[in-house]
């Protein structure tokens, strides 16, 4: 059994013993037996000593008694005595001020002289260093090791391609473009990405989000619709007369959207302006991308219950949607509501049952989207669903590659907001799901080399009709899974997906419209069930959470790009609500030590007398700078709640107004500014220094400053230095610094009047 008091406690324990008989003193017993029990296997034992300690009866004075007899003796008994070590440190060192010590440690501000810094940026581009930063396959592809990586490339790249071919179909739906731009997607832009792109796991290509949004401007813009003019699928190798038409067809419009989107992000490559995906929280993104896939679900709705519907607004559309749908329930196909709900039930059980168990067993999952479009495919071959039940189809698929043709440049100034906006997206999402991956594998991301990744393959693609180019969370994890090592992943999926356009293409002619939709509703599961994450957020914050629903409900209820603008708005004034409440308190000095602690959190933490320790976190600027001042002159006393004042019925009500007090100075004498928690200081927030300062000296109060950082001090100095009013503070490195100076500068001036009188 191991004791419970060491060697080195029996004197200490004497010491207890005998002012516990002698002065009676029970607190004193108390304090001494739980510095010495404070170890977790103590626990229990404490517990009782607190226990004691807080009653006030007489009686527990012979229980603590009879307790400390039995500790006594058990401690007599016990033959193996081990000693703790000790847990204590000294620091004995001479008092600073903030000068003292710069000149002690031989401070000095950092040099960054213009010319040392443009000399280095031209040394870091050269041509060599700048191919290698700029084109990443030159440094990983001169280093591919087959052995261990061809064969998890190999497998991946054939599991993408298979999941490309139907996402890539049924997504191009929601740009309303036809099924097989889709696929010239999963090939053209890819390629370029994978000469500039630093991410190896991520699928490009289509995802719902981005392909939805580009087709709201196509409806918006595309003033020629395909089967006006006899072309229902029609591609750009088609030879179309848009001059002729007085319009814009669909793909044309798609053409410059993606154009556009893929000039600004490289115009923020060139700015180098990666962090801009901060500007989208966490709490922003998934609000819209929830709201948006109710977007996805309603342009569905069509094709799953096989009615025409008349083109609606882009403002209010979901319900707008909702409302044309129960207008022509009773027109409903009844056979492309039975595919459909066929497939999905087939689709969602195998990703719920199927796809984990077989997880467990293989790295290539069940491809069921390709094996639903192919037997969908059959069906109509062989059942004639079109003549038979008028289910609407796919049609013509043209094989081949597109002939590259420019986009239709005069539409871009109109285009312009709604191309910044899938910029934003679209770079949001792409680079969330890199750096998930990344965290995975303990690689770097450069944020600024994936605009120019995703910029150069938007430009590219942009010339073959592709739709702005977005990671997909579902492709990305299944290529993941699978094995991908490299960028080579995407090269063998662009080489099957070029085999498909090249002959197997017209095979889906016959594909029914209701199972691409069917495969679009199932995907959109992910998206669905964060609504869950709205309770995360409320726990962890609720102005989080007050975003996410702002976000949701305008996007869902007005529009997409207008839900997104929503969010951004609510995400600055919860910002700047954040800003408007900085954590601020009193802070206590803890019983021999030089911690100081908020004395409403820790009980242990007493004010100084005469000492307020005020402690603020944030920063102190333009913004917050009547904030600071109020908060301190209420945490301190100088402001008081006002009397309560009585009300008709003669009743007291308490008042939410604040006085001056002008007898501060009876209880306060020295006021500590704690600012180790200040991250940044502008001259309005130094002006409120001053002016707080002056307002305290009037009280004779006075005013320290402690645990400044470098640049905060450096910015008084700098505003010192250029403003006749200038802040004249005595500066301390720490607040225990700053208490023991003010101490021992009283005790001199009592010493000087004490002397004087004599």
């Amino acid at each position: 059994m191991s004791p419970l008091l060491s060697r080195e406690n029996y004197f200490e324990f004497s010491i207890i013993l005998g002012v516990f008989w002698c002065k009676n003193r029970l607190e004193i017993i108390l304090n001494s037996c739980m510095k010495i029990y404070v170890s977790r296997s103590r626990r229990s034992l404490a517990g009782r000593f607190e226990q004691y300690k807080s009653s006030n009866h007489v009686k527990n004075l012979l229980k603590f008694r009879g307790l400390i007899f039995c500790i006594f003796f058990n401690e007599m008994s016990t033959k193996r005595l081990q000693a703790r070590p000790s847990q204590q440190f000294n620091v004995i060192r001479r008092i600073y001020q903030q000068d003292t010590l710069n000149k002690d440690a031989d401070y000095h501000t950092p040099d960054k002289p213009l010319a040392a810094r443009c000399k280095k940026v031209v040394k870091g581009c050269g041509f060599g260093e700048c191919l290698v930063n700029s084109v990443p396959i030159a440094r990983w592809l001169p280093k591919y090791n087959l052995k261990r990586n061809l064969v998890g490339d190999l497998v991946a790249g054939c599991t993408t391609a298979v999941m490309h071919i139907p996402q890539g179909m049924a997504y191009a739906m929601l740009a309303e473009v036809p099924p097989i731009v889709g696929l010239y997607m999963a090939f053209f832009p890819v390629l370029v990405y994978v000469i500039f792109g630093t991410s190896p796991h991520v699928s490009m290509g289509t995802f719902a989000v981005a392909c939805l949004m580009a087709g709201k401007v196509v409806t918006q813009h595309a003033t020629i619709r395909p089967e006006a003019v006899g072309i229902a699928n029609a591609t750009l190798t088609d030879d179309v007369s848009v001059t002729a038409l007085n319009g814009y067809t669909p793909l044309e419009v798609l053409g410059v959207v993606t154009l556009a989107v893929g000039i600004f992000q490289v115009l923020m490559w060139m700015l180098r302006l990666g962090a801009v995906s901060t500007l989208l929280s966490e709490p922003l993104v998934s609000g819209f991308t929830t709201a948006a896939s109710l977007h996805v679900l309603a342009s569905q709705l069509k094709d799953l219950f096989g009615i025409m519907l008349p083109k609606l607004p882009s403002n209010y559309k979901v319900v707008m949607t909702v409302v044309e749908i129960f207008r022509n329930i009773m027109n409903l196909n009844v056979a492309a509501v039975t595919i459909s709900i066929i497939a999905c039930i087939t689709i969602a059980l195998n990703n719920e049952l199927l796809k984990p168990w077989v997880s467990k067993r293989s790295r290539v999952p069940v491809p069921i989207e390709l094996l639903a479009i192919v037997i969908g495919t059959l069906v109509s071959r062989f059942w004639g669903l079109k003549e038979q039940f008028g289910i609407k189809l796919v049609g013509t698929i043209p094989t081949g590659l597109p002939v590259p043709t420019v986009p239709t440049i005069e539409l871009f100034p109109e285009i312009a907001i709604d191309a910044f906006t899938i910029t934003m997206v679209t770079y949001t999402i792409s680079m969330s799901m890199a750096l998930i991956f990344a965290s995975k594998e303990k690689y770097e991301i450069d944020a600024n080399q994936e605009l120019l990744a995703l910029g150069t393959s938007n430009v590219f693609g942009s010339f073959f009709g592709c739709a702005p180019m977005c990671a997909s969370l579902s492709r990305s994890y299944i290529q993941y899974q699978a094995g991908s090592k490299t960028g080579l992943t995407s090269v063998i999926s662009a080489v099957l997906i070029l085999f498909v356009l090249l002959w197997v293409g017209p095979f889906f002619e016959l594909l029914p419209r209701c199972v691409l939709a069917s495969i679009i509703v199932v995907s959109l599961k992910g998206m669905f069930v964060q609504v869950t994450e709205l309770a995360k957020f409320w726990k962890l914050s609720k102005l989080d959470a007050v975003v996410w629903l702002c976000t949701f409900l305008v996007t869902v209820v007005v529009n997409i790009d207008i839900g997104l603008g929503a969010g951004l708005l609510a995400s600055v004034g919860a910002l700047f609500c954040r800003s408007q409440k900085t954590y601020t308190c009193l802070l206590g000095r803890v019983l021999d030590t030089d911690l100081y602690l908020d004395t409403k959190r820790y009980r242990a933490a007493e004010e100084l007398p005469g000492i307020k320790i005020f402690h603020y976190c944030g920063g102190l600027n333009f913004a917050t700078k009547n904030l600071f001042r109020a908060t301190l002159f209420r945490k301190i006393g100088y402001l008081k709640p006002s009397e309560p004042l009585p009300d008709e019925d003669n009743n007291l009500t308490k008042s939410e107004s604040y006085e001056w007090d002008p007898t501060i100075g009876n209880r306060v004498q020295c006021v500590i500014i704690d600012a180790t928690a200040l991250s940044y200081v502008d001259a309005p927030g130094v002006k409120t220094l001053v002016a707080v300062q002056k307002e305290l000296d009037s009280s004779n109060i006075t005013v320290l400053l402690a645990g400044a950082n470098a640049p905060v001090l450096e910015m008084i100095e700098r505003f010192n230095s250029l403003e006749s009013d200038r802040l004249q503070l005595d500066t301390f490195p720490t607040v225990h610094d700053a208490v023991v100076y003010y101490k021992l500068t009283e005790a001199k001036k009592q010493e000087v009047a004490v002397t004087v009188t004599a």
